[in-house]
């Protein structure tokens, strides 16, 4: 089967209110690899009521292309409003491959266009290379205990669905130069078969978001309780850094689901990953084991967790936390 007639890999840039999600631009870094190896050009898609923002950062990010549509009916993701206008950019400009965030919203927009394209769909991928012709999507299966490889040999466009945190944003061309391709694509009300009529943020504490940290302190079952994570929280505002912690944590109630690192919670690559009293199963693996340096600290030596750290103390960590902290804040003149 021939599939001439499909050029191209796109990016679906993912906004909220205007201001674009990272991880649209992180599949921008990699879309670029895929792209380079298939011969085709890399082209953004911005959907939304304020498109500057995401424009100027896809042209930052290397889009070769950067395709726009515009109205107040998209100010907040709809997926009649916005799978409607996907689909009709995809039959006017036939794709090759789509890659879209595995985000509540990308996985909902994903689906539907996959649906009405007649095309494979592959969710929640972790890895992204090409063979031949076609794209080789990675994803963990059976509970992060294997990796499956897929491939979407028989029809057009590829598409997946990709985790946020796995890849690094490209570096920023400032000198790059995309066309810029506007279509007037318009959902009227009787089309739009639901209504957003308000938002409600989440209650975090400050600081730095885990996706963005470049120090993480993660805390696990062997945390004991929800108090004891103030240890981590002063380790990390000395480094700098966010707190994470592993999903045993989260269902016990002592941390946030949105600090969890996981298969099922965030993927993160930070450059320091410090676990604390995680014992390390394959499914939390799955969401920091690309991080550049993982440091391991726990009072079982033979936790799993030690075969993939970099450096490993074997610890009570209510004795290892307090003194590192200690020490770095001697150093630092705190």
């Amino acid at each position: 089967m021939s599939f001439d007639a499909y050029k191209d890999v796109w990016v679906f840039i993912e906004c909220f209110d205007g201001e674009p999600k990272r991880v649209g631009f992180e599949l921008l870094g990699e879309g670029r690899k895929l792209a380079a190896a298939l011969g085709q050009k890399l082209c953004a898609v911005v959907i939304g009521d304020k498109v500057d923002e995401a424009i100027s950062q896809s042209a930052l990010y290397g889009a070769d292309k950067v395709y726009v549509v515009q109205g107040p009916e998209y100010r907040f993701y709809t997926a009649d409003a916005y799978g409607k206008a996907m689909l009709a950019l995809c039959e006017k400009y036939m794709p090759s491959t789509i890659l879209v965030g595995a985000t509540v919203n990308g996985r909902d927009l994903g689906s539907k266009l996959a649906v009405s394209l007649h095309t494979g769909l592959t969710a929640d991928c972790t890895g992204l290379f090409v063979d031949g012709e076609n794209v080789v999507w990675e994803r963990p299966a059976f509970g992060g205990n294997l990796y499956a490889q897929i491939i979407c040999g028989e029809s057009r466009p590829q598409m997946g669905t990709v985790r946020a945190g796995n890849f690094k944003r490209p570096a920023p061309d400032p000198d790059n130069k995309p066309e810029i391709i506007r279509e007037e694509l318009h959902a009227s009300d009787d089309e739009i078969r639901t209504k957003v009529l308000d938002f409600v943020k989440a209650v975090e504490s400050d600081g730095i978001k885990l996706e963005d940290a470049e120090i993480v302190v993660s805390g696990g079952r062997g945390m004991k309780k929800a108090e004891n994570f103030k240890l981590l929280q002063e380790l990390a505002d000395v480094l700098g850094g966010a707190v994470g912690a592993s999903r045993a944590a989260v269902d016990s109630g002592w941390v946030p689901q949105s600090r969890q690192v996981g298969q099922t919670g965030k993927t993160i690559a930070p450059t320091i990953y410090i676990a604390c009293g995680i014992s390390g199963a394959v499914q939390h693996l799955a969401g920091m084991s690309k991080s550049k340096i993982i440091v391991a600290i726990n009072k079982d030596k033979t936790a799993p967790i030690f075969e993939v750290a970099h450096y490993g103390i074997v610890g009570d960590l209510f004795e290892v936390v307090p003194a590192l902290t200690k020490e770095l804040k001697a150093r630092k003149g705190i």
